[in-house]
C-alpha cells in the first residue's frame, strides 16, 4: 500500500484547514502534495480537488475521492503555458491564440498528450484538459508544486463547491488539507474547447466565456450545438 493509500484510508485523522499567510498555506499544501495526498484549494471558478500530476497514485486517489472512474485523466492546472511542455503535444495555432487571449482565466483546452505523458498520470490516455487559473495565490503555489491534476471539489454528479465548508461537507477527511480562500466566483465553470477533432478547435461547453469572444480570437472555432452551462439542448 502506498503512502497516499494509507492516508486515504485513515479517515479518523482530521483534515487540516489552512487560511493564514501565503507562506503557511503553501507549506501545508506542498507537504500534503509531496506525500501523494489530495488537497482542496480555491480557483477562479469553484473549489478544486487536487493532487500532483506526476504521481499516478495521487491521481488515482483524486478520482476515488470524486467517485469517478478511470476513463480519462482529470484536468491539469499550471502557472505558465511553458509548464505544459512535457505534457502536451505541439499546440495548434488556434489553441495558442485562445490561451494568449483568455489565460489566466476560465478557459480549459483539451489537447493531445505528449508521448509518454499518459503514463505519468497513470492512464493510457491520449489527451488531457489544461487550464491556467486567474488566481494569483494559486498560481504562486503552482510555481512551486508544478502542474496539479485538479477536478471540482465535489462527488461525481454533485454540485461544485464555492466555499471550503461545502467542499468539506462533500469530501470530509479523505482530503489531507483544505485551503480556505473564501468564496469563489462560481458556480459557473470554465469554458471548454477541444482540439482533438481538428486544428480549429470545437467548443464543448460555454462556461464563463462568451462564444462570440472565443470565436473572435479563433475564427476557425466550431461552436457547434454547445449550450450555456445550465441550459438544456432542445
Amino acid at each position: 500500500m502506498s503512502r497516499a493509500d494509507e492516508q486515504c484510508e485513515s479517515a479518523a485523522e482530521p483534515s487540516q484547514v489552512v487560511r493564514s499567510s501565503q507562506a503557511e498555506v503553501e507549506a501545508a499544501l506542498l507537504a500534503a502534495l509531496a506525500a501523494e495526498a489530495c488537497v482542496v484549494l480555491p480557483t477562479d471558478t469553484v473549489y478544486g480537488l487536487a493532487g500532483l500530476a506526476g504521481s499516478a497514485a495521487a491521481v488515482r486517489r483524486l478520482l476515488a475521492i470524486k467517485g469517478r472512474g478511470l476513463e480519462r485523466p482529470p484536468p491539469l492546472l499550471v502557472a505558465d503555458p511553458d509548464d505544459l511542455a512535457d505534457w502536451v503535444a505541439p499546440w495548434p495555432a488556434a489553441a495558442r491564440r485562445l490561451a494568449e487571449a483568455f489565460w489566466p482565466g476560465p478557459l480549459t483546452l483539451v489537447l493531445p498528450l505528449a508521448a509518454g505523458a499518459g503514463g505519468r498520470l497513470g492512464f493510457a490516455a491520449d489527451s488531457v484538459a489544461v487550464r491556467l487559473p486567474d488566481h494569483d495565490r494559486l498560481r504562486a503555489l503552482l510555481r512551486r508544486s508544478g502542474p496539479l491534476a485538479c477536478s471540482s471539489a465535489n462527488r461525481h454528479d454533485r454540485p461544485p463547491a464555492t466555499s471550503v465548508e461545502q467542499a468539506r461537507a462533500a469530501l470530509g477527511s479523505q482530503v489531507a488539507c483544505y485551503w480556505d480562500g473564501g468564496r469563489t466566483p462560481g458556480p459557473v465553470p470554465s469554458s471548454i474547447v477541444s482540439f482533438l477533432d481538428g486544428p480549429g478547435g470545437r467548443l464543448l461547453r460555454w462556461g464563463r466565456l462568451d462564444p462570440v469572444a472565443l470565436a473572435a480570437a479563433a475564427p476557425e472555432l466550431d461552436r457547434g450545438r454547445s449550450r450555456p452551462v445550465g441550459l438544456k439542448a432542445g
